[in-house]
This record gives C-alpha cells, structure tokens and sequence, in this order.
C-alpha cells in the first residue's frame, strides 16, 4: 500500500527563505531511506537523527521502501532544519499521526536530537519573514525565540520535543503562541562628551552622522580616533523596523547572535587590521555574509586603515558604490546587502609622529610616502571626509572643575536627526546616496561661488567622483544649518575636509 505526505518548510538561500515540499512516501519493498532533491552531508545524516527521535518517542520506524523528494530539487539543501518536517512526514504517511490540523497551514523547523529533542538551526529569521508573507503558521525551535522578536506579528509557535508537535498536531495537547513585547532600547554608555577636546573632529563626526558620509581619521596615537568612532553610533538616527528586520536576518543567516534591545541601533563593526578579503565580503563553500554585511545600515571602522592586506581594502569599492556585494561560488552565486558607512582611522606615518610637535618622527620622507600610498586612488576617492586630528594637549588630560560647554551624544543626536529627516523628506534618501543629477538638481550657486568652486576642483584636482561627493557633503553641511541653499561656508568647509597629500 503506497502511503504519501506532504509537510512544508524552507531553505536557506543568502537572504531568501524559497519554499520547499517535504514529500515523504511509503511503499512496499526492501526496506530502504532515501532522500533526494540536491541534500548536503548534513540533509543525507538526518535519517539517523529521524529514526532514532521516533524511536525513542516510542514511535515505530517503518520497516518499507522510505523516499524522501526535497522539492524543488535543483536547489540545494543544508542544514539540519529539515529533520522535524522529514520525521512528521513519515508519522504521517505510516498512520502514526493523524492530524486534526490543516497540515498545508504550516511550516516546520528544526534539528532532532537522537532523544526526540528538537534543536535550533542557523538561518531562520528569513523563513519566518517569508512564512508571516504566505500566511502560515510556523513550528520552530524554543532555542531560536530571540530572533523571532521582529517578526511578531507572526504565527510561531516554539517547541523543544517531536512529541509536543505531535501532541498539538492530533489535537490532545496545546502550544502556547509566541507573544513578544517591545524590547528596551539598549544603551552602550558611549557618549560624546567623554570625549576630552577634539572639537573639529567631533564636527566631522555630527556631517558624517547627518549624511551617512565616508570619513578618514589621521592623527598620532592617543589623539582619539578610535575614541570618536566607537561613539558616533550614538548619535546616528535608529533603524527603521524594516531595516532592523534586515540586520537580524543577516545575523540569522551569518549564524550570529544579536540582542534584541540592540535591533534598532546601528551596528558597529571592527575587524582587526588582519582579517582577509573573504572575512570583509564574506564567502565560503556555502556564501555567508562578511563584516561589511554585518555592518549593513551601520558602521565599519577600520582602525590601522594602512596595515590592512591590499586585497582587502579593495573589495570595498564595489559595495560603497551600490550598497551590494555580490559573491560567486562554484554552487551558489548570492547577493548580501552591505549599505555601510565607513569610518577609518590611520596614523600620518609608521612611527605615528609625523607632524606631532611633541613627539620627534623618525621617519624619512620616503617610508612616510610609501605608508600613504597602501590606500589606493580609487578607494581614497569613494571617501567623502578626511580630517587631520592634531595630537590632544596634556592640559585637556587633567580632570577639570567644570564640565560645562561639553556637548553630549543626545544633543548632537537631535541637530543630526533634523538634517537626516530634511533629506529624507527632499529626496527619501541620506545625501551620501545621491546620484550625479539628483545632486546638480540640488546644487544652486550664484556666479561667484561656482567660480570659486571651479577654483578648487583645478587646485585639488578632483576627479568627478570626488567632485560629486564634495557636493553631497555641501549639502549636508546646508542641512545642519537648516539652508535651503548651498552657501559659501558650506562649500569651504565642504572641501576643506577633502585634504590627503601622499
């Protein structure tokens, strides 16, 4: 007697969550488990896992020809997500189970242990997005709950026993649904008015915030570089609910985990000096998203900017273009977004003393030349800001009686929430995002300041990229002044932070 069941799932494709068919079917023969539909070491293992679970749930394993069809089957499948939906498959097909439930109503998810319990799997939140979409209700894993968080408009319902499945399936127990309340907005006790001096670059910090700019950083050790970055996700606007989704899906699927107080807070990556060009794009046999997909809608600071591989830098060029980085593998080609906002910090030479009245350099004119040139033209040119930070003054060190005139992160927060807001409303975007026509749309210039401006495009020679992202800081820099138009000051100040001599 031939017996069939049909349980629904997904698979994990970058960020996509494609629907898949578990088709489970019975019938007469030598007995035999095989699964087909393109399944990875992981998929083809999971007929031990399933029949030891059912064994040990005191259920019986057919003793049949057992065919398995993961469908569609040219698309790979990984993981060990689909155990649950194979074992309830072959419950019901044998006349184990019998559901009271609408089957096709639901999705299932989740590793079998050798006991019957039920495991967490990497990947999920792009499933449960997808499944919330087709109107399904969806049967995780009690260990992938935290992810969840985002998604609670869906219906989930979290288990950690085959039995307790089965037990809701056929009606003779209840699982409770999943209820998330609205996290608490987490705070990293990061402000800006820890930082002692430095008043220009904390200007720097409040644009780039405002326009989600490119900055370099150059100054001598000590100076604060690396104090001023770690900060300016305080200042920077939250994460819309959608963008937020994305983070964690990109988490969900790098196999990370975040804190769900943290969801609506920009990320913040730094990757040491030493990582390779795979960990920056991500990759692998089975392509996962690298730090600068990590530190999508976010920061990515990259302190030691010069002692980073060559290759590593470059591969950043592409996806500050677009927002996108593409990765092409033998088995799967997948696209992973990567809009970041880059923020580098460098010393002006090997020693770090260049130009330090204080400190003597030891460095001749050519090793300090060959130290600038390891960044490249072209990645130099996708940099919107660069600013000289000067070595900070002993005075400053010294604890003072009074705090007074010290910005902190709140009220930088609110001049940089307005400017982001003027954009969004002018042209639904941050000024960085702007193309070449939509900028010479919103550059209006009177006779004298396009001749000064021509002036400094031959002086400094800018290319017509560095042209452009000269302008977009214009812009911003009229945003903060709530200016309609681009004025005079905007535009030296604009170009004053676009100084880098090799």
């Amino acid at each position: 007697m031939n017996q069939l069941a049909k349980i629904f799932t997904r698979a994990a494709d970058g960020l996509d969550a494609p629907l898949v068919s578990i088709e489970v079917h019975i019938s007469g023969g030598l007995p035999c488990f095989s699964i087909v539909g393109l399944p990875e070491g992981a998929v083809k293992e999971s007929k031990d896992r399933v029949r030891s679970a059912l064994m040990n749930s005191k259920y019986r394993f057919p003793t049949q020809r057992i065919t398995v069809s993961l469908a569609p089957a040219n698309l790979p499948k990984s993981g060990g997500r689909y155990d649950l939906g194979i074992a309830l498959g072959l419950l019901i097909a044998s006349g184990q189970l019998k559901s009271t439930k609408d089957i096709n109503e639901f999705e299932f998810y989740g590793e079998l242990g050798l006991d019957g319990a039920i495991r967490g799997t990497e990947g999920l939140l792009p499933a449960l997005v997808q499944g919330f979409v087709s109107e399904r209700h969806v049967i995780i894993p009690e260990a992938n709950i935290d992810e969840s968080a985002l998604v609670s408009a869906a219906s989930i319902f979290p288990c950690n026993h085959l039995l307790q499945v089965c037990g809701f399936l056929s009606g003779v127990s209840e699982i409770e649904q999943l209820q998330i309340s609205e996290p608490l907005p987490h705070t990293s006790g990061l402000d800006f008015s820890q930082v002692k001096g430095q008043h220009q670059a904390k200007r720097a910090m409040e644009v780039a915030a405002s326009g989600a700019h490119n900055l370099l950083l150059i100054g001598p050790p000590g100076a604060g570089k690396t104090m001023l970055s770690e900060r300016l996700p305080s200042i920077l606007p939250p994460l819309s609910k959608e963008q937020a989704l994305e983070r964690a899906s990109i988490y969900s699927v790098a196999g990370q985990s975040v804190n769900v107080g943290e969801l609506r807070t920009p990320p913040f990556r730094s990757p040491h000096h030493t990582c390779s060009a795979v960990a920056l794009a991500g990759g692998g046999a089975i392509p996962k998203p690298g730090e600068i997909s990590l530190a999508h809608e976010g920061v990515l600071f990259l302190d030691e900017l010069p002692e980073f591989p060559r290759a590593a830098l470059e591969v950043l060029r592409q996806p500050m273009e677009n927002g996108l980085v593409h990765l092409s593998r033998a088995a799967k080609q997948v696209s992973f977004p990567a809009n970041f906002q880059l923020i580098a910090a460098m010393n002006p030479c090997p020693c770090g003393y260049f130009g330090d009245g204080s400190q003597k350099c030891h460095c001749t004119e050519d090793q300090v030349s060959k130290y600038r040139s390891k960044i490249s033209g072209p990645l130099l040119d996708r940099i919107d800001m660069v600013l000289e930070l000067p070595p900070l003054p002993k005075e400053l060190l010294l604890p003072s009686e009074s705090e007074e005139g010290v910005e902190n992160s709140e009220s930088i927060r609110e001049r940089v929430l307005n400017a982001y807001n003027t954009q969004l409303e002018r042209q639904g975007k941050a000024n960085d995002r702007l193309l070449s026509d939509e900028v010479d749309k919103l550059l209006q210039l009177n006779s004298d300041d396009r001749r000064l401006l021509e002036t400094m495009i031959e002086k400094l020679s800018l290319s017509a990229r560095a042209y452009y992202r000269t302008m977009k800081v214009a812009r911003t820099i009229a945003d903060l002044d709530n200016s309609v138009k681009i004025q005079r000051a905007h535009l030296v100040e604009a170009v004053a932070y676009h100084r880098f001599n090799y």
